[in-house]
């Protein structure tokens, strides 16, 4: 083990890395187990491979945020903990700095969501609850968005059916505790919301409507 600063000369061309105590390797490379202190005032604590971190680590950032996972090349990669500022937290698998493959993200608000991840984003399969009513969406996801199959869980009844750009769309059916259902559609209509302005021009929103057939009692196959 070794214990120095980095205070590398500005006009040599080399950026300076910080206070570093840890293992080298014989190229003077930071190799094996250390602790580090950046010039920006975060830390790392954990596994280096020739100068990056890899391997298992915990990287304090001098906001707050903190992470503890597995590295490949300084980038987040593997199973890791993300714990954020604002009191959120992730928990899953990362690929090159990114929430990618299965995790699970609880929000500020007590929100979660379980599911599948590309680049950052919800995508896939996954399980998004609100805290605030219990109620939750069970379905695919595109791009951070509810997309496709789904259905929303509420205390007495479920809707089933296809979603698109976070609202329902298309066929689908409600699901009543009460042993009945309604089928039947959305179908989205544009509605135009006055500003407070009168020199702002006008929004136009898109909303979900539905129209649904009578209710009916469930067979036994449903």
């Amino acid at each position: 083990m070794s214990s120095d600063e980095e205070t590398i000369p500005d006009d040599d061309g080399l950026p300076y890395l910080g206070e570093y105590d840890g293992e080298r390797n014989e190229l003077d490379e930071r190799h094996g187990f250390g602790r580090a202190k950046l010039p920006n005032g975060d830390t790392y604590e954990g596994y280096y491979e020739n100068g990056k971190r890899h391997g298992k680590g915990t990287y304090r950032f001098k906001n707050g945020a903190r992470y503890i996972g597995y590295y490949i090349e300084s980038k987040k990669n593997g199973d890791g903990v993300f714990l954020y500022p604002d009191g959120s937290k992730y928990e899953g698998s990362w690929i090159n700095d990114l929430r990618s493959g299965f995790g699970t993200y609880t929000y500020p608000n007590g929100d979660t969501y379980e599911g599948e991840w590309i680049q950052g984003r919800r995508h896939g399969q996954g399980v998004y609850t609100y805290k605030a009513t219990g109620s939750r969406y069970d379905g695919r996801w595109f791009q951070g968005k509810m997309h496709d199959e789904g259905q929303l869980i509420h205390s007495n009844h479920r809707y089933v059916g296809d979603f698109e750009e976070n609202k329902p769309r298309g066929r689908g059916r409600y699901v009543f505790d009460s042993g009945c259902e309604q089928i039947g559609k959305y179908v989205w209509k544009e509605k135009e919301i006055l500003s407070e302005h009168e020199e702002d021009e006008p929004e136009i929103v898109i909303l979900p409507m539905w129209e649904g057939k009578e209710i009916c009692s469930l067979t036994d196959e449903q």
